[in-house]
């Protein structure tokens, strides 16, 4: 029994719940007398939904098939070993159900050295070898195809990657050694650091091509055919394969330097894995393939048993798994059809709502408002997106033709909503509005019609109290860009029935959202952990530190913009009045900044200017300002902050905002965009001490969001 094998086998013991991807021989004579060719296909025997993976057994299996056409290569039976993989994928890399369970380093280390020891047996076959990418290919399945002395890619693949930076982790099997040794440094650096720190982007099939990854491209349908006609021509030497020589000199240090400048801009040095990524593509310089090997090798053991790949698993795993299955959520069988929606308001965010229940469920929309100036604004705003849509060639001219024939606007509630299904509001933050609205709705709206609610932090019980059936009331908050964040934080007040929370969820499902199940309670969720982080640095400035200090403080965290940036955005006077209206709610732990009151009075739209690009404090916002004379350094801010949020999270949960503080993780990684390498709040305020040193706990056990115990 070879050491590969007997590694492989003591790996498998570990992973019990394996799916086991087969890897298939068959043989073929190529074109044009090209010779007898070996095919390995890999499969786990089930459709295109669930991807092919490499466990311990998985690689075993491929191990195996490399010992058979090994053996028929030094024989000289076959000219040619392909690697493919079964109908629209190719194969996505490592189990990692299987990595979570690891607990101890030599395990972890297995890990990286099975895949290694059998993925180089490809190049050191006695005959060419070849991978062909017909579909998906990410981490792993990329990096099988790097071995290889050759690559095809088809057109029609939607998403190939090394996506391991954005879990927390390193491409472990090849991918930073050999990927700047063929495509160069700083192309590498795009793929492995760049794309998987920008969410995780992915390569179309052409892209694959340009990039240098593939030797050549070809269309969908006939995909295989015409990649074994190119390898038939390439075995007989009659297509020679050029590949541009790598500059192994400043080219490649500069590389380096902008992978780190991008790291540093990301994640501020709070996460290990790009680093580590680039140390290993910075010493492959050399073209030492084995020595880079032997790096990833550590770098992967290392990762899989730091918080960061943990946390980035579990929080993969909360936006892949539960967001599908919301925790408390009524029963899909409860909830009614909605063939047409009402639409309460015609400015930008009721505008953003119209255009999204229009796309996504392609029914009659209609918008109201107190003008009609306002609904020609608002109706003639979804039009010219639609024509956006259009001319980016994201729908054809009879979808854009239709979608613009669904949509219309009227003055008169009556004649609008009386056959609607779903009404959502979206008027002024003021709850006599809108208490106002839902009165004249439910006067003109059917009996069975859901109105719904997107405050993003009043009551929607009050809300709802003044009506005769408060039953069908329901909060459905989205966050904003709309069109972007996935988030929709669906609010239960007192008296909401089943049937009409679980048609809120189903509409949230048909609207390609994550829905999470809210209590109602002051700002939700995303609001108020927000809303409290934001009003400590506010609170540290206004006692007197500089603001350039607060700010920095919290760059550890690696948010995708500092507390005044996201300020800006969100805009100063709705900041304002979301933490007034939690001030009201909470006066012992929320303040109401008056340095941010007179920013608002003065009509100032941030605390920044940005003549020369990067933000700039605002001289005429630093004029505002009354400090006092309490300066405290970076780190006294972080802690404030961060134990502030952390006793809020805590009194949240005590008061079941949510089911659970995976929620919580779930809501601010998808509505707030919390950095996915984190694994969302909670996890970080456990491996920093600092649930344990506000509530006397952590949030989650050991082995959730961490190395098992």
């Amino acid at each position: 029994m070879s050491s590969t094998t007997e590694l492989l086998k003591g790996a498998a013991e570990l992973f019990p719940g394996e799916v086991v991807t087969q890897a298939h021989v068959r043989h073929l004579d190529l074109p044009s007398g090209a010779g007898r060719f070996a095919l390995i296909t890999l499969d786990n025997g089930l459709d295109h939904t669930k991807p092919t993976t490499f466990g311990p057994q998985s690689l075993a299996n491929l191990d195996a098939a490399i010992d058979q056409v090994e053996k028929e290569a030094s024989e000289g039976t076959i000219t040619g070993v392909g690697i493919t993989g079964k109908p629209f994928i190719f194969a996505v890399g490592a189990d990692l159900k299987g990595v979570e369970l690891l607990g101890r380093h030599e395990d972890a280390l297995a890990i990286g050295k099975g895949g290694h020891d059998v993925f180089r047996r490809l190049s050191g076959l006695a005959v060419p070898t070849f991978a062909y990418y017909n579909g998906a290919a990410m981490g792993g399945g990329v990096e099988v195809g790097l071995h290889c002395a050759y690559r095809t890619v088809s057109t029609a693949i939607p998403a190939f990657s090394l996506p391991e930076v954005f879990l927390g982790l390193v491409p472990g099997w090849g991918g930073c050694a050999l990927l700047p040794n063929l495509i160069g440094a700083d192309r590498a650096v795009s793929v492995i650091i760049e794309n998987s720190l920008n969410q995780n982007r992915q390569l179309k099939g052409k892209q694959v091509f340009e990039l240098g990854i593939a030797d050549a491209i070809f269309e969908g349908a006939d995909f295989l055919e015409q990649s074994l006609i190119w390898t038939a021509a390439v075995l007989k030497g009659e297509l020679a394969v050029e590949r541009p020589a790598i500059d192994r000199g400043e080219g490649w240090d500069a590389a380096v330097a902008r992978g780190r400048a991008i790291a540093d801009s990301k994640v501020h040095g709070a996460a290990p894995a790009a680093y580590r990524a680039l140390d290993i593509i910075a010493a492959a310089k050399d073209g030492d393939l084995s020595a880079g090997f032997d790096a990833e090798d550590r770098a992967l053991a290392d990762l899989i048993m730091g918080g960061e790949l943990r946390s980035g698993i579990y929080a993969f795993n909360l936006v892949q798994k539960r967001a599908k299955r919301p925790a408390g959520a009524p029963d899909k069988s409860l909830a009614r059809p909605v063939t047409k929606v009402g639409v309460v308001g015609a400015g930008l965010m009721a505008s953003q709502l119209a255009l999204l229940f229009l796309r996504r469920l392609e029914v009659p929309v209609v918008l109201t408002d107190i003008d009609q100036e306002r609904v020609d604004k608002g109706v003639g705003y979804v039009h010219a997106e639609i024509e956006k849509l259009l001319g980016k060639g994201r729908i054809n001219q009879d979808k854009a033709n239709r979608l613009k024939g669904l949509v219309s606007g009227v003055l008169d509630k009556a004649e609008g909503f009386a056959d609607a299904d779903f009404i959502i509001e979206a008027v002024f933050e003021e709850i006599g509005v809108k208490q106002q609205v839902f009165a004249e709705v439910e006067a003109v709206a059917p009996a069975h019609a859901i109105l719904a609610t997107n405050t993003s932090s009043l009551s929607v019980t009050e809300m709802a109290s003044k009506l005769k059936n408060p039953e069908r009331v329901v909060g459905f908050h989205f966050f904003n860009p709309v069109a972007i964040l996935p988030l929709l934080e669906i609010v239960r007040g007192e008296q909401t029935d089943d049937a009409s929370l679980a048609t809120a969820f189903g509409v949230a499902r048909k609207l390609k959202k994550t829905a999470v199940l809210v209590k109602d309670a002051p700002a939700f969720v995303v609001n108020r952990i927000l809303t409290r982080f934001m009003g400590e640095i506010q609170n540290v400035i206004d006692e007197g530190t500089p603001v350039e200090v607060a700010e920095k403080a919290v760059e550890p965290l690696g948010l995708p913009m500092s507390p005044l940036v996201l300020l800006e955005l969100v805009g100063p006077a709705i900041g304002l009045h979301v933490s007034e209206t939690l001030n009201r709610a909470f006066p012992e732990r929320f303040t109401v900044s008056q340095n941010l009151a007179a920013v608002v009075k003065a009509g100032k739209r941030g605390f920044y200017v940005y003549d020369s690009g990067a933000p700039v404090l605002d001289p005429e916002v630093a004029a505002l300002l009354k400090q006092g004379d309490t300066v405290l350094t970076e780190e006294q801010t972080r802690d404030r902050v961060l134990d502030a949020v952390a006793q809020e999270i805590g009194l949240m949960l005590d008061e079941g905002v949510v089911a659970e503080a995976q929620d919580i993780d779930l809501c601010l990684i998808t509505g707030a965009g919390w950095p996915f390498h984190l694994g969302g709040i909670t996890p970080y305020l456990d491996r920093e001490g600092v649930s344990q040193r506000v509530n006397g706990k952590p949030f989650l056990a050991q082995g959730v969001a961490s190395v098992p115990a």
